[in-house]
């Protein structure tokens, strides 16, 4: 008998056991289809949005937007907006009513106003919460509000984006025109080429796959929810024509002379170091360690170690040679635009949104930016300044017997001579008159 009870009660606590796990089951299931998955059965609405995400005003400025519903509710449901920052944008109604209907129409489409006031410059995220609790899924509505002091000077800062994207864009000709001209490459380092098409294959990749991958996307999305994809199509077009417009670059050192100038051991050294970086990397993302999205993130990280270094071997080798021939200057120029058009942009942006944190905070792109500026500066001194007793001018009278050179009014022209350490290398005869 005491065997026997033993076994019933067992018997029984196990039943109760099985049957609660499946009713804790049912339940958990229904609520997750309910609210986890926002489906329309339970109060009726089957979806809200708004009409815009990103919305830029001014200070002192109330702009209109919309939040669409679609469906009606079954029951009274009050949506409040939840701002991130109260003291740079405000709400006059920051609630919204949604009526209950006793026979709801899934398909009826209503508009509701909401008036939103730029009380002072900056950025801010805005999302709603609904009362009742998981009455409707709102993990997708929310916006992102910019509040700036000028529409100008947006508009202005918008004009300076383009124009040192054109500026960048076309900085690659003067070097690839003046080695056509010359039919010679010496004075251009080889190493920095090699860095460049390095850098921008590595920049090429990180926007072509943020932009086209849509697995990639997903990734970024994920990690950054409310963020929008921080590569545009112009970042795209501007990598891939780099990467293009250096391998020209590259072609022409193969076909025009070019002395015994080579990639130095130190180059080939610093460029297997970032491959076998990038290999590895590529090795980890194929065996699922390592997610896409981090392996563009070490692409760029190269990219941005290539700009540090890049135009060191260059100007060594105008110090070396006392001379910047053959180094065009006129990339340099366009370079320096390109970069001083782009802090200063920063610097627009950072007193418009009173955003200086991400102005001191974003040290990349300052620090990239001003490196650059300050190698340009250089290059310029060191054409201009440091070298230009590299660069004679010589007198030569035409009118010498045996001299075939035509003459001027005074029988005299002036040509341009390259003199290189002191010696003469290799002459670029340009008429002066």
């Amino acid at each position: 008998m005491a065997h026997y009870s033993t076994s019933k009660v067992a018997s029984g606590d196990a039943g109760i056991s099985s049957h609660s796990l499946r009713y804790c089951l049912s339940r958990l299931t229904m609520l997750m289809l309910v609210f986890g998955l926002g489906l329309p059965s339970a109060y009726g609405i089957e979806k809200i949005y708004l009409d815009s995400t990103d919305l830029n005003i001014l200070v002192d400025e109330n702009r209109l937007f919309h939040m669409i519903q679609i469906g009606e509710s079954k029951v009274a449901i009050k949506l409040t907006t939840q701002v991130q920052h109260p003291d740079i944008v405000q709400f006059p109604s920051p609630t919204i009513d949604i009526p209950g209907t006793i026979n709801p129409n899934d398909t009826a489409q209503i508009t509701h106003d909401i008036w939103a006031y730029g009380k002072s410059p900056g950025h801010s995220e805005v999302t709603f919460n609904a009362t009742p609790d998981g009455a409707i899924d709102l993990s997708t509505v929310f916006m992102r509000i910019t509040v700036m002091h000028s529409q100008v000077i947006s508009v202005i800062s918008y004009i300076m984006g383009w124009i040192y994207f054109a500026a960048w864009s076309v900085s690659f000709y003067p070097q690839i025109y003046i080695n056509y001209k010359r039919k010679s490459v010496v004075g251009l380092n080889f190493d920095f080429l090699a860095l460049n098409i390095m850098g921008f294959t590595m920049y090429s990749l990180f926007n072509c796959g943020l932009y086209f991958s849509p697995e990639i996307q997903s990734e970024y999305l994920n990690r950054h929810p409310r963020s929008v994809n921080p590569v545009q199509l112009n970042d795209v077009f501007f990598s891939l024509h780099a990467a293009f417009a250096t391998l020209v670059t590259i072609t022409q050192c193969c076909i025009y002379e070019r002395e015994s100038q080579r990639v130095s051991m130190t180059g080939r050294c610093i460029l297997s170091a970032f491959l076998v970086v990038v290999l590895v990397a590529v090795g980890l993302g194929a065996g699922g360690e390592l997610a896409w999205l981090d392996f563009l993130y070490i692409c760029s990280y190269i990219k941005l170690c290539i700009t540090l270094i890049k135009y060191v071997p260059q100007a060594y080798m105008n110090y070396k040679r006392k001379s910047t021939v053959g180094w065009s200057i006129g990339n340099i120029f366009l370079d320096f635009v390109g970069g001083f058009l782009s802090i200063l942009q920063m610097t627009l942006n950072a007193y418009n949104y009173n955003d200086w944190i991400s102005f001191f905070g974003d040290a990349t792109k300052f620090g990239l930016g001003l490196f650059s500026l300050v190698f340009d500066i250089f290059f310029i001194l060191q054409h201009y300044v440091f070298y230009r007793e590299g660069r004679e001018f010589i007198i030569v009278d035409s009118s010498d017997e045996g001299s075939n050179m035509t003459s001027s009014g005074e029988g005299r022209e002036y040509f341009m001579v390259n003199f290189w350490n002191g010696d003469e290398k290799k002459y670029d005869l340009d008429v002066k008159a």
